[in-house]
């Protein structure tokens, strides 16, 4: 299960620590998710970088930061540029408005520096 979580990890970016609890709280609970998880991320008809740069946009749109950066440092794992997700985010502006696109922004410049 160590490996799924570094695997997932590579994926996503950080795994929150409850997530990582479930491989002794609730070991049925964490692999229903994992399978969903490589379901969702495999890549097939978009790529997973396409996928990460549409999670990034709508974390960002509901201002949710710890899905932002966890998103964002997954990006970094795929090889995804800065100026990838800053376009990501204009998207993000056009659908959700200005907060969605400067907090997206504002976390963005804090994990990805240049």
């Amino acid at each position: 299960m160590a490996e799924d979580i570094k695997d997932l990890e590579t994926m996503i970016g950080k795994v929150p620590k409850f997530f990582k609890e479930l491989t002794v709280k609730d070991p049925k609970m964490y692999e229903m998710v994992m399978k969903l998880e490589g379901h969702v991320w495999d890549d097939g008809a978009l790529t997973r970088k396409t996928k990460k740069l549409i999670a990034i946009a709508i974390a960002a749109s509901l201002r949710d930061q710890h899905a932002v950066r966890a998103q964002l440092n997954g990006a970094a794992n795929l090889g995804i540029s800065k100026s990838e997700v800053e376009e990501a985010l204009r998207v993000a502006f056009l659908l959700a408005g200005m907060p969605a696109y400067v907090y997206g922004k504002a976390q963005l410049d804090e994990v990805m520096k240049e």
